[in-house]
């Protein structure tokens, strides 16, 4: 086995890519190697149970029918096969190939659901939650919510967290 080439060796091209396939990961929630309307629902109904949020109550309606959104708006973008499932290879060669130089296209794409998880999950402690939740690295967690501005009551300010979320996916 050859050792690999530390990062700053390797061709820039390559890293990008690496990285955002690694980010594949945290919307592969079931860690079947694709990306499903099932993801999105399985994220959902997590989030809905931490919190303690019933599915029948408007802001459970309001997360369910935002993961509905965001599965179609990246099926739309990537599902290149027309098969309802967004491989690794489709989501890195089409999702970050066509959103790249446009983060803000992706961030649009995920308003409906981002908007509702911070109906549930406001702050930054509750943002931290969320991600640990949908299986984020409680480190990872922990650095990308306390890095959120807030706005004045404390609660996160939901521009910058989606703009923070779509630069993740789709940026170096």
């Amino acid at each position: 086995m050859e050792p690999m080439e530390p990062e700053q060796d390797q061709d820039p091209g390559q890293l990008y890519e690496r990285r955002i396939a690694s980010r594949f990961a945290a919307f592969d929630q079931d860690g079947d190697g694709t990306i499903s309307r099932e993801d999105f629902s399985t994220a959902a109904k997590r989030l809905l149970t931490e919190f303690e949020v019933s599915f029948r109550s408007d802001r459970g309606q309001a997360l369910c029918d935002g993961a509905e959104a965001f599965w179609q708006g990246m099926a739309g973008i990537a599902d290149v096969d027309g098969d309802q499932r967004v491989s690794r290879a489709e989501f890195v060669g089409g999702a970050v190939k066509r959103l790249h130089d446009h983060p803000e296209r992706f961030a649009e794409i995920a308003r409906p659901f981002l908007h509702a998880v911070l109906a549930i999950a406001a702050t930054p402690a509750d943002v931290e939650r969320a991600l640990v939740t949908l299986g984020i690295a409680p480190v990872a967690a922990a650095l990308s919510a306390r890095t959120l501005p807030t706005v004045t009551s404390g609660q996160v300010d939901e521009a910058a967290a989606v703009t923070a979320f779509a630069r993740y996916f789709m940026t170096e």
